[in-house]
């Protein structure tokens, strides 16, 4: 099996032995049987330690982002957590890009910053810029989005992992907005990938998780053990739920993708719209680099209104895009990040402007979509 599509739908997903179901499973259970003291069936004790839903999901995650070693956690900052532990120590130095998701900044700056671990905002876009900032001996991670969260940046995933690489530090991509489906950062060099799999990988509003992805065996296990030790691993069902939705992730972010499309060039150039944030958009200052790091500009569209309260008038006036957290679902939502995904960076380089709405651009009827949008700007 070589080709995505393929994989999502086959890597340990084997019909049950014993009954011949098509589907495995849900392992509900929280303890294993054990054949004498130690003897282990497959490898399972606790369900903490391993469980075989999770173990499944493990091998898929890896297996699409072409890595060697997948870890699933109970949310995407319960993962990011594990990488941030298994790598740094107090004293060490995190650098950040300036956009990025809010409670990724919040874990760094508010949880990490009191155990003595250092971070500072650099824009990636300016690789002089996040040379200088590298403090040699102290830099552990270069920790990036791309597309970036919410401003829809597009950053070189090649050449940062090359200065970090240089350096001798560890480069963090979290794949969330593009999935591994648009975009596979390992085979462009990064050192881990992180994801919230509650957005496009689950797919459907109705899970948390998150997960992280590497290549290096070394460490793999320092991340696998806080996972054990800590604790903070997705549920069977979560685990099962996901397995079960990457089974479509491909067919959804190609919907994702078109519709996003649509609606940014509808929106481009609207009267009642200042900016439109779109790498699918050529005029977006990232479109280039996009093509060449993506096959496909994804599903997230942001706006700038000319006032704060334009962009929360048209948040209350639409009707199909849900006024809601998150993103990355079968439907279509609609965000003000400055008091909602963002909020907990006012007054720091990471804040929003309130005049900002975003779009995760569902998978239903373009036309429908776009006759809501133009509803909610007359």
């Amino acid at each position: 099996m070589t080709e995505f599509e393929t994989r999502a739908i086959h890597v340990s997903q084997d019909p049950d032995a014993n009954n011949g179901a098509v589907i495995p499973p849900i392992y509900m259970s929280s303890t294993h049987k054990q054949d004498g003291v130690g003897g282990l069936r497959g490898g399972y004790e606790y369900n903490r330690a391993a469980n075989p839903s999770r173990t499944a999901l493990q091998e898929v995650l890896a297996s699409l982002e072409g890595g060697k070693f997948g870890l699933s956690f109970a949310s995407g900052l319960a993962g990011e957590d594990a990488v941030i532990r298994a790598t740094c120590a107090p004293g060490d130095h995190v650098i950040l890009s300036d956009d990025l998701y809010g409670g990724t900044f919040r874990l760094m700056n508010r949880i990490h910053r009191a155990a003595g671990i250092d971070s500072e905002v650099v824009d990636m876009r300016d690789l002089a810029a996040l040379k200088a900032a590298i403090k040699p001996g102290k830099t552990k991670l270069i920790w990036v989005e791309t597309p970036t969260n919410p401003m829809l940046e597009v950053l070189d995933i090649a050449a940062i992992a090359k200065v970090a690489k240089e350096n001798g530090v560890l480069s963090v991509m979290d794949n969330t907005f593009a999935t591994p489906y648009l975009q596979r950062p390992l085979e462009l060099g990064a050192d881990i990938v992180t994801h919230s799999t509650t957005k496009y990988i689950g797919g459907h509003s109705d899970l948390l998780g998150g997960a992280v992805i590497v290549n290096d065996e070394e460490l793999y296990e320092k991340i696998r053990f806080l996972q054990f030790a800590a604790g903070a691993v997705s549920s069977p069902f979560d685990a099962w739920l996901t397995h079960r939705s990457i089974k479509t992730l491909a067919v959804r972010m190609e919907k994702h993708c078109s519709n996003a499309q649509a609606v940014a060039e509808f929106l481009d150039g609207h009267k009642n719209v200042e900016q439109v944030y779109y790498p699918g958009l050529p005029a977006h200052p990232g479109h280039d680099l996009a093509k060449k790091q993506m096959s496909g500009f994804g599903g997230i569209v942001s706006l700038r209104f000319a006032t704060e309260k334009a962009a929360k008038d048209f948040c209350n006036k639409t009707k199909l895009f849900t006024l809601a957290e998150s993103l990355g679902g079968v439907e279509s939502l609609v965000n003000h990040p400055a008091e909602m995904t963002h909020a907990s960076v006012k007054g720091t380089p990471l804040e929003v402007g309130p005049e900002i709405v975003r779009l995760s651009v569902g998978i239903e009827n373009p036309k429908d979509l776009i006759a809501d949008l133009a509803q909610a700007l007359s």
